[in-house]
């Protein structure tokens, strides 16, 4: 085959935009083809855009003391729960409670339980003195700071 034919031939694929062109004259054949580059698909990651969203105003909860006034608890050393979870005022359901109103207790005494993240945490008395009024309900959830009882 001529290299004028071939030349022509590259031309002409060129041209056309086909990516491969075969020719055969006799016992003779000539096959031409371009790389095609493959279009690039180009994925993007979606964009999350922040959403400004209107402050709504939390519901006010209601006072975490039961059967405390707010003089009690000026009148006695508050404990406070050392971490957010949900207190427990007896160690197993059914059994009886570490403290009762009226008790005395003593530095190290265990006066509750906050399970946190499936964590049973004792929690001891810090002061010695008598368990004036128990200011929330065994099962209830607790926030960290938030007073548990009183202690005169």
């Amino acid at each position: 085959m001529d290299i004028r034919k071939v030349k022509k031939l590259i031309e002409l694929l060129e041209e056309s935009g086909i990516s491969e062109i075969e020719i055969k004259e006799g016992e003779e054949s000539v096959r031409i083809s371009r790389a095609v580059t493959a279009p690039s698909v180009v994925s993007q990651a979606p964009v999350h855009t922040p959403v400004a969203v209107a402050a709504s105003p939390l519901p006010v909860a209601p006072s975490p003391t039961r059967g405390a006034e707010p003089d009690e608890l000026d009148d006695g050393t508050v404990i406070e729960s050392p971490m957010v979870g949900t207190y427990y005022a007896s160690p197993a359901p059914g059994s009886a409670a570490f403290v009762s109103v009226g008790q005395s207790v003593k530095p190290g005494d265990i006066i509750c339980i906050v399970e946190a993240m499936k964590i049973l945490n004792q929690i001891e008395c810090e002061v010695s003195g008598t368990v004036k009024s128990l200011l929330v309900e065994d099962g209830q959830p607790v926030e960290f700071g938030q007073p548990l009882m009183v202690v005169t």
